[in-house]
């Protein structure tokens, strides 16, 4: 009799590593270990947690190449709505997470695995967006979660691990770092109060750059092309090479509080100066060539969007109609930003674009009207005042 598949989500560290152990040989499945990777990742990481999976006892290892792909279907639109999560966060693991789930369940699927595994505990975010995502592409696969179940101590997977026979360096780094193409969060102790900031070292880039620096971005129908002068056809690397220019003056250090999926507050630090960069530029831009009307339809529905996208929403279909509307707001969102980059800051010094509706040939604000007359405002004006002018005076017959 064949042993039946489960797909695990696997990234090497002690949680998945316990959950391949598990699973071979205490629940007798064939265990598919399967890595997605989101620009996270060097290929020599990638080597190494392949050798580690297969080492462990894995049937087979998959690394999954999703970058490109985590760009066009989801940063793309964090960008089109210059997505900030309580006007601090730029999603970056919580876009990342969910995207990878829906990758590892498609993995399930194509595979024909019974069962799928994630290593998530019961404390945090993750564990739902796996959930949610396996349930919805894979619903007939049984989702196993070993860590979350068990409740397990990270003392209890260590000495669980050694007598199987597994002797690996389990030292807990002081910092939990996560790093993507659209950011890296930094967890610590001083992430688990309410008082207390991260200190230098624990941020992943230190500060090697002091003397301030004036770049320029290029955006096409609001997608970044352009950095520093250097044109790229592809949009990842232009985002790789805004932070390989700011990181290293220590901007996007920031630490978000938020709301949970579980309905808990949580803190969490991130470094993420392209993205910051990125939708501050964004932004700017749209202000100049979008109508008042656009902007504001824009925020509404980017805000539903990325809390959608935060609470592992992503494959709900009304996320694909969001798509489609913040896609179509950006015909016009071409054009040049001017950033002045320093150390812990940055800022948009100005735009220049064929789109801009500050066109002088019809006016300049607060000095001249070259495409209306003063008695066309004073008509307005008594229009648009009207109905609140007729309020007052029927609020002050009935009140005498």
């Amino acid at each position: 009799m064949s042993q039946p598949k489960v797909v695990l989500a696997f990234s090497g560290g002690l949680d998945t590593s316990f959950c391949v152990k598990y699973l071979a040989e205490d629940r007798g499945y064939e265990v598919y270990s399967v890595l997605v990777d989101t620009g996270g990742f060097s290929d020599e990481e990638l080597k190494t947690i392949e050798a580690n999976a297969y080492a462990l006892g894995v049937k087979q290892h998959a690394t999954i190449s999703k970058t490109k792909e985590y760009y066009n279907d989801c940063i793309k639109y964090l960008i089109f709505g210059n997505i900030l999560k309580n006007n601090t966060y730029p999603l970056s693991v919580s876009a990342e997470r969910i995207f990878q789930a829906v990758a590892v369940a498609e993995y399930a699927k194509e595979i024909g695995a019974s069962a799928i595994a994630h290593g998530s505990t019961g404390a945090g975010n993750d564990q739902v967006r796996f959930d949610m995502a396996f349930r919805i592409i894979v619903p007939d696969a049984e989702i196993i979660t070993p860590i979350r179940d068990l409740k397990l101590s990270r003392e209890a997977e260590i000495e669980y691990l050694t007598a199987k026979g597994v002797s690996r360096d389990w030292t807990k780094a002081a910092y939990s770092i996560n790093k993507g193409l659209w950011g890296t969060s930094v967890g610590g102790k001083e992430t688990l109060t309410s008082d207390q900031y991260l200190p230098e070292s624990a941020w992943p880039t230190q500060i090697t750059k002091t003397e301030p620096e004036r770049i320029t971005l290029e955006f096409v129908n609001g997608e970044l092309k352009g950095v520093a002068g250097e044109i790229f056809e592809n949009s990842v690397t232009a985002i790789q090479k805004l932070a390989e220019i700011a990181q290293p003056f220590g901007i996007g250090r920031d630490i978000h509080v938020g709301d949970t999926i579980i309905g808990i507050k949580g803190r969490v630090g991130f470094e993420a100066a392209a993205p910051l960069i990125i939708i501050k530029a964004h932004h700017t831009l749209e202000k100049h060539v979008l109508t008042e009307q656009q902007l504001y339809w824009k925020e509404q529905l980017a805000n539903w969007y990325g809390s959608l996208l935060h609470k592992g929403q992503f494959v709900e279909p009304v996320m694909r109609n969001i798509e489609t509307f913040l896609g179509d707001t950006q015909s016009h969102v071409t054009g040049k930003v001017h950033v002045y980059l320093a150390p812990h800051r940055f800022h948009v010094e100005g735009i220049e674009s064929p789109y801009d509706l500050m066109s002088s040939k019809f006016g300049s604000y607060g000095e001249m009207n070259n495409a209306w007359t003063g008695d066309d405002v004073r008509g307005f004006s008594k229009v648009a005042s009207n109905q609140v002018m007729i309020y007052g005076k029927v609020s002050d017959s009935v009140n005498q």
